[in-house]
Protein backbone atom coordinates (compact mmCIF):
# COMPACT_ATOMS: atom_id res chain seq x y z
CA UNK A 1 0.00 0.00 0.00
CA UNK A 2 1.50 3.49 -1.28
CA UNK A 3 0.80 6.25 1.23
CA UNK A 4 1.60 9.39 2.77
CA UNK A 5 -0.32 9.40 6.27
CA UNK A 6 -0.34 5.20 6.92
CA UNK A 7 2.56 2.30 7.08
CA UNK A 8 1.75 -1.88 6.73
CA UNK A 9 3.15 -3.46 9.40
CA UNK A 10 4.17 -6.69 7.34
CA UNK A 11 7.09 -7.22 8.77
CA UNK A 12 9.01 -6.49 5.26
CA UNK A 13 10.81 -3.36 6.11
CA UNK A 14 11.46 -1.28 9.13
CA UNK A 15 10.45 2.22 8.56
CA UNK A 16 11.77 5.42 11.09
CA UNK A 17 10.84 4.65 14.54
CA UNK A 18 10.39 8.77 14.85
CA UNK A 19 7.74 7.84 11.54
CA UNK A 20 5.53 5.44 13.28
CA UNK A 21 6.68 5.54 16.79
CA UNK A 22 7.99 2.48 19.18
CA UNK A 23 5.14 0.47 19.57
CA UNK A 24 4.38 0.13 15.75
CA UNK A 25 8.30 0.12 15.26
CA UNK A 26 8.47 -3.13 17.81
CA UNK A 27 5.70 -4.72 15.50
CA UNK A 28 7.66 -4.74 12.72
CA UNK A 29 10.69 -5.83 14.14
CA UNK A 30 9.02 -8.47 15.58
CA UNK A 31 7.05 -9.66 12.35
CA UNK A 32 10.37 -9.54 10.81
CA UNK A 33 11.75 -11.93 13.01
CA UNK A 34 8.81 -14.75 12.37
CA UNK A 35 7.13 -13.65 16.00
CA UNK A 36 3.43 -14.30 16.89
CA UNK A 37 2.24 -10.99 16.52
CA UNK A 38 -1.63 -10.44 15.43
CA UNK A 39 -1.28 -7.99 12.11
CA UNK A 40 -1.61 -4.15 12.65
CA UNK A 41 -1.19 -0.52 10.40
CA UNK A 42 -0.14 2.64 12.04
CA UNK A 43 -1.08 6.37 11.28
CA UNK A 44 1.87 8.10 11.35
CA UNK A 45 3.64 10.72 13.45
CA UNK A 46 3.54 12.95 10.51
CA UNK A 47 -0.59 12.22 9.99
CA UNK A 48 -0.49 13.36 14.16
CA UNK A 49 1.51 16.67 13.54
CA UNK A 50 -0.67 17.13 10.48
CA UNK A 51 -4.30 16.81 12.44
CA UNK A 52 -3.11 18.87 15.72
CA UNK A 53 -1.88 21.79 13.17
CA UNK A 54 -5.05 22.18 11.40
CA UNK A 55 -7.85 20.94 13.95
CA UNK A 56 -8.64 17.69 11.60
CA UNK A 57 -7.40 14.69 9.61
CA UNK A 58 -5.09 15.75 6.36
CA UNK A 59 -6.31 15.26 3.17
CA UNK A 60 -6.37 11.18 1.81
CA UNK A 61 -6.26 9.82 5.71
CA UNK A 62 -9.46 8.31 6.05
CA UNK A 63 -9.18 6.75 2.33
CA UNK A 64 -5.52 5.07 3.94
CA UNK A 65 -7.26 4.19 6.93
CA UNK A 66 -9.85 2.23 4.54
CA UNK A 67 -6.91 0.81 2.49
CA UNK A 68 -5.52 -0.92 5.45
CA UNK A 69 -8.85 -1.77 6.85
CA UNK A 70 -9.11 -3.92 3.73
CA UNK A 71 -5.67 -5.00 4.40
CA UNK A 72 -6.70 -5.94 8.31
CA UNK A 73 -9.30 -8.37 6.85
CA UNK A 74 -7.63 -10.20 4.10
CA UNK A 75 -4.45 -11.00 6.71
CA UNK A 76 -7.14 -12.15 9.24
CA UNK A 77 -10.46 -13.71 7.25
CA UNK A 78 -12.39 -11.63 9.28
CA UNK A 79 -14.12 -8.29 8.52
CA UNK A 80 -14.35 -4.86 10.26
CA UNK A 81 -17.72 -3.98 10.65
CA UNK A 82 -19.02 -7.01 9.85
CA UNK A 83 -21.72 -9.48 10.97
CA UNK A 84 -20.10 -12.90 10.09
CA UNK A 85 -16.35 -12.91 11.54
CA UNK A 86 -16.18 -9.75 12.78
CA UNK A 87 -13.15 -8.16 13.07
CA UNK A 88 -12.11 -6.39 16.17
CA UNK A 89 -9.78 -3.93 16.72
CA UNK A 90 -6.82 -2.61 19.53
CA UNK A 91 -6.33 1.30 18.84
CA UNK A 92 -3.49 2.34 20.50
CA UNK A 93 -0.86 5.59 20.79
CA UNK A 94 2.77 5.25 20.38
CA UNK A 95 5.49 7.64 20.36
CA UNK A 96 8.78 7.51 19.01
CA UNK A 97 10.10 7.79 22.61
CA UNK A 98 8.57 5.75 24.86
CA UNK A 99 6.13 7.42 27.47
CA UNK A 100 4.61 4.67 29.63
CA UNK A 101 0.73 5.09 30.54
CA UNK A 102 0.84 8.94 29.05
CA UNK A 103 -1.72 8.33 26.24
CA UNK A 104 -4.51 6.90 24.98
CA UNK A 105 -5.41 3.28 24.56
CA UNK A 106 -9.50 1.72 22.67
CA UNK A 107 -9.90 -2.33 23.11
CA UNK A 108 -12.74 -3.99 21.25
CA UNK A 109 -13.38 -1.73 18.77
CA UNK A 110 -16.05 -2.63 16.33
CA UNK A 111 -18.41 -4.74 18.61
CA UNK A 112 -21.79 -3.75 18.55
CA UNK A 113 -25.06 -5.94 18.99
CA UNK A 114 -24.72 -8.11 15.70
CA UNK A 115 -21.13 -8.27 16.24
CA UNK A 116 -21.53 -9.84 19.95
CA UNK A 117 -24.06 -11.86 18.52
CA UNK A 118 -21.68 -13.29 15.84
CA UNK A 119 -18.81 -13.65 18.35
CA UNK A 120 -21.10 -15.80 20.89
CA UNK A 121 -21.91 -18.20 18.20
CA UNK A 122 -18.45 -18.64 16.71
CA UNK A 123 -17.24 -19.17 19.96
CA UNK A 124 -20.41 -20.57 21.55
CA UNK A 125 -19.31 -18.81 25.02
CA UNK A 126 -21.85 -15.92 25.09
CA UNK A 127 -20.48 -14.80 28.41
CA UNK A 128 -17.16 -14.05 26.28
CA UNK A 129 -18.62 -12.10 23.56
CA UNK A 130 -20.97 -9.78 26.49
CA UNK A 131 -17.78 -9.06 28.64
CA UNK A 132 -15.77 -8.06 25.04
CA UNK A 133 -18.76 -5.64 24.59
CA UNK A 134 -18.91 -3.92 27.89
CA UNK A 135 -15.32 -3.95 28.03
CA UNK A 136 -15.45 -1.51 24.78
CA UNK A 137 -17.96 0.46 25.79
CA UNK A 138 -16.57 1.11 29.41
CA UNK A 139 -13.10 1.91 27.46
CA UNK A 140 -14.81 3.87 24.69
CA UNK A 141 -16.76 6.14 27.16
CA UNK A 142 -13.61 6.99 29.25
CA UNK A 143 -11.14 7.77 26.47
CA UNK A 144 -13.06 9.24 23.52
CA UNK A 145 -16.38 10.65 25.14
CA UNK A 146 -14.50 11.74 28.45
CA UNK A 147 -17.15 10.44 30.70
CA UNK A 148 -15.99 7.51 32.80
CA UNK A 149 -18.61 4.72 33.32
CA UNK A 150 -19.20 1.88 35.38
CA UNK A 151 -21.08 -0.23 33.29
CA UNK A 152 -23.80 -3.20 35.27
CA UNK A 153 -22.23 -6.43 34.27
CA UNK A 154 -25.53 -7.86 34.81
CA UNK A 155 -27.13 -5.22 32.47
CA UNK A 156 -27.91 -5.75 28.26
CA UNK A 157 -26.21 -4.01 25.87
CA UNK A 158 -29.63 -2.28 25.05
CA UNK A 159 -29.21 -1.00 28.86
CA UNK A 160 -24.95 -0.16 28.44
CA UNK A 161 -25.81 2.11 25.08
CA UNK A 162 -28.49 4.03 27.06
CA UNK A 163 -25.50 5.01 29.02
CA UNK A 164 -22.76 5.11 26.66
CA UNK A 165 -23.96 7.45 23.25
CA UNK A 166 -21.24 5.84 21.28
CA UNK A 167 -21.47 6.42 17.67
CA UNK A 168 -23.97 4.16 15.01
CA UNK A 169 -21.18 2.37 13.17
CA UNK A 170 -18.19 1.02 14.04
CA UNK A 171 -16.25 2.76 11.36
CA UNK A 172 -17.61 5.98 12.99
CA UNK A 173 -16.32 4.75 16.56
CA UNK A 174 -12.83 4.32 14.67
CA UNK A 175 -12.79 7.54 13.75
CA UNK A 176 -13.93 8.70 16.78
CA UNK A 177 -10.71 6.53 18.60
CA UNK A 178 -7.97 7.88 16.51
CA UNK A 179 -9.33 11.64 17.04
CA UNK A 180 -8.50 11.15 20.85
CA UNK A 181 -5.45 9.04 20.75
CA UNK A 182 -4.17 12.10 18.35
CA UNK A 183 -5.35 14.84 20.92
CA UNK A 184 -3.95 12.28 24.25
CA UNK A 185 -0.32 14.26 23.14
CA UNK A 186 -1.12 17.39 24.04
CA UNK A 187 -3.01 15.67 27.20
CA UNK A 188 -1.32 17.95 30.40
CA UNK A 189 -0.31 14.38 32.17
CA UNK A 190 1.68 13.89 28.77
CA UNK A 191 3.34 17.41 28.46
CA UNK A 192 4.29 16.97 32.14
CA UNK A 193 5.89 13.67 31.17
CA UNK A 194 7.58 14.97 27.90
CA UNK A 195 8.70 18.12 30.44
CA UNK A 196 10.19 15.77 33.27
CA UNK A 197 12.10 13.35 30.57
CA UNK A 198 13.32 16.34 27.99
CA UNK A 199 11.22 14.70 25.59
CA UNK A 200 10.20 17.20 22.44
CA UNK A 201 6.46 18.32 22.19
CA UNK A 202 6.78 18.57 18.88
CA UNK A 203 7.55 14.74 18.07
CA UNK A 204 3.70 13.51 17.90
CA UNK A 205 2.18 9.92 18.36
CA UNK A 206 1.65 7.24 15.80
CA UNK A 207 -1.75 5.35 16.24
CA UNK A 208 -1.22 1.74 15.81
CA UNK A 209 -4.60 -0.17 14.41
CA UNK A 210 -4.24 -3.65 15.39
CA UNK A 211 -5.88 -7.23 15.14
CA UNK A 212 -7.37 -8.26 18.50
CA UNK A 213 -6.73 -11.10 20.15
CA UNK A 214 -8.54 -12.40 23.25
CA UNK A 215 -7.25 -12.80 26.67
CA UNK A 216 -10.95 -13.21 28.02
CA UNK A 217 -12.21 -15.76 25.94
CA UNK A 218 -11.74 -19.01 28.21
CA UNK A 219 -9.91 -20.52 30.82
CA UNK A 220 -6.53 -21.32 28.56
CA UNK A 221 -6.47 -16.88 28.03
CA UNK A 222 -5.23 -14.23 29.80
CA UNK A 223 -2.63 -11.65 29.42
CA UNK A 224 0.22 -9.87 30.91
CA UNK A 225 3.55 -8.55 31.23
CA UNK A 226 7.37 -9.73 30.90
CA UNK A 227 10.76 -8.41 31.64
CA UNK A 228 13.82 -10.42 30.26
CA UNK A 229 15.52 -9.25 33.62
CA UNK A 230 14.33 -8.14 36.86
CA UNK A 231 13.62 -4.57 36.57
CA UNK A 232 13.95 -4.02 39.78
CA UNK A 233 17.12 -5.64 40.72
CA UNK A 234 18.61 -6.41 37.26
CA UNK A 235 19.05 -10.24 37.70
CA UNK A 236 19.32 -11.81 34.98
CA UNK A 237 16.18 -14.01 34.97
CA UNK A 238 12.68 -13.51 33.56
CA UNK A 239 10.41 -11.24 35.49
CA UNK A 240 6.53 -10.72 35.60
CA UNK A 241 2.92 -11.13 35.99
CA UNK A 242 -0.01 -13.06 34.36
CA UNK A 243 -3.76 -11.67 34.47
CA UNK A 244 -5.94 -15.23 33.36
CA UNK A 245 -9.34 -14.24 31.32
CA UNK A 246 -8.24 -10.87 31.41
CA UNK A 247 -7.44 -8.25 29.03
CA UNK A 248 -4.34 -6.40 28.68
CA UNK A 249 -5.79 -2.88 30.86
CA UNK A 250 -6.42 -5.08 33.41
CA UNK A 251 -2.95 -5.78 34.52
CA UNK A 252 -1.67 -2.13 33.86
CA UNK A 253 -4.57 -0.22 35.36
CA UNK A 254 -3.41 -1.70 38.76
CA UNK A 255 -7.23 -2.22 39.26
CA UNK A 256 -6.45 -5.85 39.56
CA UNK A 257 -3.39 -8.01 41.76
CA UNK A 258 -2.04 -10.22 38.58
CA UNK A 259 -0.67 -13.77 39.85
CA UNK A 260 3.52 -14.11 38.92
CA UNK A 261 4.50 -15.15 35.96
CA UNK A 262 4.76 -18.75 37.41
CA UNK A 263 1.21 -19.21 37.81
CA UNK A 264 1.15 -18.64 33.74
CA UNK A 265 3.57 -21.76 33.66
CA UNK A 266 1.52 -24.04 35.97
CA UNK A 267 -1.43 -23.02 33.71
CA UNK A 268 -0.36 -23.56 30.35
CA UNK A 269 3.36 -24.80 30.19
CA UNK A 270 3.36 -24.47 26.10
CA UNK A 271 2.45 -20.87 25.97
CA UNK A 272 4.90 -20.53 28.78
CA UNK A 273 7.73 -21.84 26.89
CA UNK A 274 6.66 -20.38 24.30
CA UNK A 275 6.90 -16.95 25.59
CA UNK A 276 10.26 -17.50 26.94
CA UNK A 277 11.93 -18.52 23.80
CA UNK A 278 10.53 -15.01 22.40
CA UNK A 279 11.76 -13.05 25.13
CA UNK A 280 14.98 -14.34 25.00
CA UNK A 281 15.30 -14.03 21.15
CA UNK A 282 13.91 -10.19 21.68
CA UNK A 283 16.85 -9.77 24.43
CA UNK A 284 19.55 -11.06 22.11
CA UNK A 285 18.31 -9.26 18.94
CA UNK A 286 18.29 -5.78 20.47
CA UNK A 287 20.94 -6.13 22.84
CA UNK A 288 19.15 -4.96 25.83
CA UNK A 289 16.32 -5.65 28.97
CA UNK A 290 13.01 -6.39 27.79
CA UNK A 291 9.53 -5.20 28.32
CA UNK A 292 6.86 -7.51 26.77
CA UNK A 293 3.39 -7.43 26.23
CA UNK A 294 1.52 -10.40 25.79
CA UNK A 295 -1.93 -12.18 25.62
CA UNK A 296 -2.74 -15.64 25.65
CA UNK A 297 -5.50 -16.89 23.74
CA UNK A 298 -7.16 -20.44 24.01
CA UNK A 299 -3.62 -21.43 24.49
CA UNK A 300 -1.84 -19.54 21.49
CA UNK A 301 0.74 -17.14 22.58
CA UNK A 302 0.89 -13.44 20.80
CA UNK A 303 3.21 -10.91 21.68
CA UNK A 304 1.63 -6.99 21.44
CA UNK A 305 4.64 -5.17 22.17
CA UNK A 306 8.23 -5.61 23.01
CA UNK A 307 10.67 -2.12 24.37
CA UNK A 308 13.54 -1.33 26.30
CA UNK A 309 12.86 -1.63 29.88
CA UNK A 310 12.21 1.17 32.44
CA UNK A 311 14.44 -0.16 35.52
CA UNK A 312 14.79 0.93 38.97
CA UNK A 313 18.74 2.65 39.52
CA UNK A 314 19.76 -1.13 40.84
CA UNK A 315 18.96 -2.77 38.21
CA UNK A 316 20.24 -0.80 35.10
CA UNK A 317 23.88 -0.42 37.03
CA UNK A 318 23.68 -4.42 37.79
CA UNK A 319 22.24 -5.22 33.51
CA UNK A 320 25.06 -2.83 32.00
CA UNK A 321 27.99 -4.77 33.89
CA UNK A 322 26.25 -7.83 33.35
CA UNK A 323 25.89 -8.01 29.58
CA UNK A 324 29.28 -6.30 29.08
CA UNK A 325 30.72 -9.74 31.01
CA UNK A 326 27.79 -11.42 28.30
CA UNK A 327 29.25 -10.35 25.38
CA UNK A 328 25.84 -8.80 24.58
CA UNK A 329 26.59 -4.85 24.92
CA UNK A 330 30.20 -3.05 24.93
CA UNK A 331 31.67 -0.55 27.59
CA UNK A 332 30.61 2.32 25.63
CA UNK A 333 26.93 0.72 25.33
CA UNK A 334 27.28 0.07 29.00
CA UNK A 335 28.07 3.60 30.00
CA UNK A 336 25.50 5.20 28.01
CA UNK A 337 22.86 2.83 30.34
CA UNK A 338 23.29 4.30 33.68
CA UNK A 339 22.71 7.66 33.94
CA UNK A 340 23.76 10.49 36.72
CA UNK A 341 20.71 10.97 38.25
CA UNK A 342 20.36 6.69 38.16
CA UNK A 343 23.84 6.68 40.36
CA UNK A 344 22.24 9.50 42.65
CA UNK A 345 19.64 7.52 43.32
CA UNK A 346 21.57 4.52 44.73
CA UNK A 347 23.94 6.59 46.67
CA UNK A 348 21.05 8.53 48.79
CA UNK A 349 20.57 7.56 52.26
CA UNK A 350 19.18 4.07 53.13
CA UNK A 351 17.30 2.34 56.49
CA UNK A 352 19.93 2.35 58.63
CA UNK A 353 19.97 0.10 61.90
CA UNK A 354 16.91 0.19 64.11
CA UNK A 355 14.42 -0.04 61.51
CA UNK A 356 13.44 -3.40 61.90
CA UNK A 357 11.75 -2.04 65.18
CA UNK A 358 9.80 0.51 63.63
CA UNK A 359 5.92 0.20 63.33
CA UNK A 360 5.10 -0.75 60.08
CA UNK A 361 1.91 0.78 58.98
CA UNK A 362 1.24 -0.84 55.63
CA UNK A 363 2.91 -3.53 53.74
CA UNK A 364 2.87 -4.41 49.92
CA UNK A 365 5.29 -5.16 47.56
CA UNK A 366 8.12 -3.24 46.76
CA UNK A 367 8.09 -1.86 42.55
CA UNK A 368 10.91 0.92 42.89
CA UNK A 369 13.74 0.62 45.38
CA UNK A 370 15.10 3.21 47.19
CA UNK A 371 13.86 5.20 50.65
CA UNK A 372 11.80 8.12 51.07
CA UNK A 373 10.25 9.97 53.97
CA UNK A 374 7.62 12.56 53.97
CA UNK A 375 4.12 13.45 54.80
CA UNK A 376 0.71 11.21 53.19
CA UNK A 377 -1.11 13.06 50.37
CA UNK A 378 -3.51 11.24 48.49
CA UNK A 379 -4.15 14.34 45.84
CA UNK A 380 -2.12 14.78 43.02
CA UNK A 381 -2.61 18.26 43.09
CA UNK A 382 -2.50 18.65 46.71
CA UNK A 383 1.22 16.72 46.28
CA UNK A 384 2.71 19.05 43.42
CA UNK A 385 1.62 22.35 45.10
CA UNK A 386 2.72 21.19 48.63
CA UNK A 387 6.39 20.09 46.87
CA UNK A 388 6.34 23.21 45.08
CA UNK A 389 6.11 25.07 48.81
CA UNK A 390 9.44 22.80 49.95
CA UNK A 391 7.60 19.92 51.63
CA UNK A 392 8.48 16.62 51.23
CA UNK A 393 5.24 14.44 50.57
CA UNK A 394 4.33 10.87 49.86
CA UNK A 395 1.54 10.64 47.36
CA UNK A 396 -1.07 7.47 48.31
CA UNK A 397 -3.64 6.28 45.90
CA UNK A 398 -5.75 3.62 45.52
CA UNK A 399 -4.11 3.52 41.86
CA UNK A 400 -2.98 5.76 39.90
CA UNK A 401 -3.58 6.76 36.58
CA UNK A 402 -1.68 8.70 33.63
CA UNK A 403 -3.69 11.84 34.79
CA UNK A 404 -1.44 11.57 38.44
CA UNK A 405 1.53 12.31 36.64
CA UNK A 406 1.84 15.45 37.90
CA UNK A 407 1.57 14.18 41.51
CA UNK A 408 4.28 11.07 41.17
CA UNK A 409 6.76 13.76 39.58
CA UNK A 410 6.42 16.27 42.79
CA UNK A 411 6.21 13.51 44.98
CA UNK A 412 9.59 11.91 46.99
CA UNK A 413 7.09 8.22 47.04
CA UNK A 414 4.57 6.46 45.35
CA UNK A 415 1.95 4.26 47.42
CA UNK A 416 -0.95 2.16 46.14
CA UNK A 417 -3.64 0.22 47.52
CA UNK A 418 -4.19 -2.03 44.70
CA UNK A 419 -2.11 -3.33 41.25
CA UNK A 420 1.36 -5.14 41.01
CA UNK A 421 4.60 -4.21 39.80
CA UNK A 422 3.83 -4.21 36.39
CA UNK A 423 0.93 -1.49 37.25
CA UNK A 424 0.83 2.16 35.77
CA UNK A 425 2.27 3.23 39.18
CA UNK A 426 5.33 0.93 39.23
CA UNK A 427 6.17 1.06 35.68
CA UNK A 428 5.97 5.26 35.62
CA UNK A 429 7.86 5.35 39.09
CA UNK A 430 10.61 3.18 37.71
CA UNK A 431 10.94 5.71 35.41
CA UNK A 432 11.01 8.16 37.48
CA UNK A 433 13.31 7.06 39.83
CA UNK A 434 10.58 7.32 42.84
CA UNK A 435 10.53 4.63 45.57
CA UNK A 436 7.31 2.96 44.96
CA UNK A 437 5.08 0.45 46.92
CA UNK A 438 2.06 -1.10 45.72
CA UNK A 439 -0.88 -3.67 46.42
CA UNK A 440 -0.85 -2.62 50.23
CA UNK A 441 -4.70 -3.66 50.02
CA UNK A 442 -7.61 -2.05 50.04
CA UNK A 443 -8.47 0.81 52.84
CA UNK A 444 -4.82 -0.04 54.17
CA UNK A 445 -2.77 2.97 53.13
CA UNK A 446 -1.08 5.08 54.93
CA UNK A 447 -3.25 8.17 56.03
CA UNK A 448 -3.47 11.61 54.94
CA UNK A 449 -1.02 13.89 57.21
CA UNK A 450 0.66 10.81 58.63
CA UNK A 451 4.65 11.02 59.06
CA UNK A 452 5.94 7.91 57.01
CA UNK A 453 9.20 6.58 55.43
CA UNK A 454 8.65 4.55 52.14
CA UNK A 455 11.25 1.68 51.50
CA UNK A 456 10.69 0.45 48.21
CA UNK A 457 12.62 -2.45 48.36
CA UNK A 458 10.98 -4.33 51.10
CA UNK A 459 7.35 -3.10 50.42
CA UNK A 460 6.96 -1.43 53.90
CA UNK A 461 6.23 1.76 55.25
CA UNK A 462 6.92 2.51 58.16
CA UNK A 463 5.35 5.39 60.94
CA UNK A 464 7.56 8.66 61.44
CA UNK A 465 10.53 9.42 60.02
CA UNK A 466 13.48 6.96 60.67
CA UNK A 467 17.14 7.08 61.15
CA UNK A 468 19.36 6.50 57.48
CA UNK A 469 22.49 5.35 56.29
CA UNK A 470 24.84 6.73 53.36
CA UNK A 471 25.82 4.01 50.70
CA UNK A 472 29.39 3.99 49.72
CA UNK A 473 29.80 4.32 45.60
CA UNK A 474 33.28 2.71 46.22
CA UNK A 475 32.22 0.09 48.69
CA UNK A 476 29.73 -1.44 45.97
CA UNK A 477 31.91 -4.07 43.09
CA UNK A 478 29.45 -3.01 39.91
CA UNK A 479 29.81 0.66 40.81
CA UNK A 480 33.29 0.56 41.11
CA UNK A 481 33.78 -1.31 37.73
CA UNK A 482 31.60 1.93 36.20
CA UNK A 483 33.93 4.19 37.71
CA UNK A 484 37.04 2.33 36.70
CA UNK A 485 35.79 2.32 32.90
CA UNK A 486 34.58 6.02 33.00
CA UNK A 487 37.70 6.82 34.48
CA UNK A 488 39.48 5.62 31.45
CA UNK A 489 37.29 7.54 28.91
CA UNK A 490 36.17 10.73 30.81
CA UNK A 491 37.44 14.36 29.56
CA UNK A 492 38.39 15.47 32.56
CA UNK A 493 39.97 13.50 35.93
CA UNK A 494 37.71 13.03 38.88
CA UNK A 495 38.80 12.55 41.93
CA UNK A 496 37.82 11.95 45.55
CA UNK A 497 39.15 14.63 48.67
CA UNK A 498 41.25 11.64 49.66
CA UNK A 499 43.12 11.38 46.54
CA UNK A 500 43.76 14.91 46.08
CA UNK A 501 46.17 15.06 48.80
CA UNK A 502 49.06 18.37 47.84
CA UNK A 503 47.30 19.35 44.50
CA UNK A 504 47.92 22.83 43.89
CA UNK A 505 46.14 25.79 42.27
CA UNK A 506 42.18 24.12 43.52
CA UNK A 507 39.26 26.53 43.84
CA UNK A 508 36.80 25.40 46.90
CA UNK A 509 33.51 26.39 44.79
CA UNK A 510 31.37 24.90 48.08
CA UNK A 511 33.40 28.27 49.51
CA UNK A 512 32.83 30.64 47.01
CA UNK A 513 29.42 29.75 45.60
CA UNK A 514 26.26 29.58 47.54
CA UNK A 515 24.06 27.65 44.78
CA UNK A 516 23.31 30.62 42.74
CA UNK A 517 22.96 31.13 39.41
CA UNK A 518 25.06 28.98 36.90
CA UNK A 519 26.47 32.08 35.15
CA UNK A 520 28.15 33.02 38.55
CA UNK A 521 29.93 29.31 38.97
CA UNK A 522 30.97 29.74 35.29
CA UNK A 523 32.41 33.33 36.09
CA UNK A 524 34.11 31.44 39.15
CA UNK A 525 35.41 28.59 37.08
CA UNK A 526 36.66 30.04 34.21
CA UNK A 527 40.19 29.76 33.76
CA UNK A 528 40.72 27.33 36.10
CA UNK A 529 42.62 23.91 36.32
CA UNK A 530 41.48 22.27 39.25
CA UNK A 531 38.34 22.55 41.40
CA UNK A 532 37.00 21.38 44.28
CA UNK A 533 33.49 21.00 46.12
CA UNK A 534 30.52 18.40 47.23
CA UNK A 535 28.70 20.74 44.65
CA UNK A 536 30.83 19.12 41.46
CA UNK A 537 29.17 15.67 42.25
CA UNK A 538 25.93 17.61 40.94
CA UNK A 539 26.21 16.39 36.81
CA UNK A 540 24.87 20.23 36.40
CA UNK A 541 27.92 21.76 37.90
CA UNK A 542 30.64 19.03 36.90
CA UNK A 543 29.25 20.13 32.84
CA UNK A 544 29.53 23.72 33.80
CA UNK A 545 33.08 22.89 35.30
CA UNK A 546 33.63 20.90 32.11
CA UNK A 547 32.63 23.81 29.89
CA UNK A 548 34.55 26.48 31.65
CA UNK A 549 38.32 23.92 30.72
CA UNK A 550 39.00 22.63 34.07
CA UNK A 551 40.44 19.73 34.04
CA UNK A 552 40.70 18.08 37.57
CA UNK A 553 37.49 17.69 39.47
CA UNK A 554 37.76 16.74 43.24
CA UNK A 555 34.41 15.44 44.68
CA UNK A 556 32.44 12.47 46.40
CA UNK A 557 30.48 10.51 45.45
CA UNK A 558 32.61 10.59 41.65
CA UNK A 559 30.68 8.58 39.68
CA UNK A 560 27.52 11.03 38.88
CA UNK A 561 30.24 13.45 37.69
CA UNK A 562 32.06 11.07 35.19
CA UNK A 563 29.07 9.33 33.78
CA UNK A 564 27.84 13.62 33.15
CA UNK A 565 31.17 14.02 31.70
CA UNK A 566 31.17 11.47 29.44
CA UNK A 567 27.64 12.51 28.01
CA UNK A 568 29.56 16.24 27.50
CA UNK A 569 32.53 14.21 25.68
CA UNK A 570 29.91 11.88 23.54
Amino acid sequence: MSSNWTVLLDGTSLPDRSLIGGKAWSIARMRGMDLPVPPAFVITTAACNAYLAQGDFPEGLEAEIEAGLAWLNDATGRHFGGADKPLLLSVRSGAAISMPGMMDTVLNLGIDDAAESALATESGLPDFARDTHRRFLELYASIVLKMPVELDHDADPAGWRAQVDVPATPRECLTGAVRAVFDSWNTRRAKKYREHNGIPHDMGTAVTIQAMVFGNLDDRSGTGVLFSRNPLTGEASPYGEYLPRAQGEDVVSGKFTPLPLDAMRDLDPAAHAALLDATARLEREHRDMQDIEFTVQSGTLYLLQARSAKRAPDAAVRAAVEMVGEELIDIDQALSRVSPEQVRALLLPRLGTGAQDAAIVAQGEGACPGVACGTVVTDPDEAERRAAAGEAVILVRATTSPDDIHGMIAAKAVVTEQGGSTSHAAVVSRALGRPCVVGVGDGRGPQPGALVTVDGETGRVYAGELPVEMPDEAGDSRLAQLIIWARERSPVRVLRPADAAGLDGVIDIDALWSGGEPDELSALLHGASAARGVTLANPDTARIARAQGVQTIVTEPVLPALLALLGEAA
